[in-house]
């Protein structure tokens, strides 16, 4: 279990355009990348302050519009160099998985969530 960081947290939004422009233009992010999720409906963005090995801000519209006032943390990542063996090592544990296996975005990223003792999820994550 070497190699351990929080790869991104992710931000759930209703406009994923005005909420670039705000983290951008306001907050001082860079915009590293945009990418459409692969079931078609959700996009994502990921912004830093350009520097090496920094933990990522995700935005993510077309989750969940049904937002609170306070917007909503939608999970945390954590980066790991190989997620198939991840997903496979905790398949052998007490955990709960939040979808059946590993997702594969079109930019090549791979994910898996699994939920904490209080439901928050957590991204086991590989760029």
């Amino acid at each position: 279990m070497t190699n351990r960081r929080i790869d991104h947290v992710g931000v759930m939004v209703k406009n994923i355009e005005a909420s670039i422009a705000f983290y951008t233009e306001i907050i001082g992010f860079e915009l590293k990348g945009r990418t459409p999720h692969s079931n078609g409906i959700i996009e994502l963005a990921f912004l830093g302050f350009g520097q090496s090995g920094e933990t990522d801000l995700e935005l993510i519209q077309g989750y969940n519009d049904s937002l609170p006032n306070e917007g909503k943390v939608h999970h945390f990542a954590v980066s790991v160099p190989d997620v198939q063996a991840e997903f496979d090592r905790l398949k052998q544990l007490d955990v709960s998985f939040v979808d059946d296996g590993i997702t594969t975005l079109p930019n090549g990223f791979k994910y898996f969530f699994v939920s904490g003792p209080d439901g928050e999820w957590i991204e086991l994550f590989q760029r």
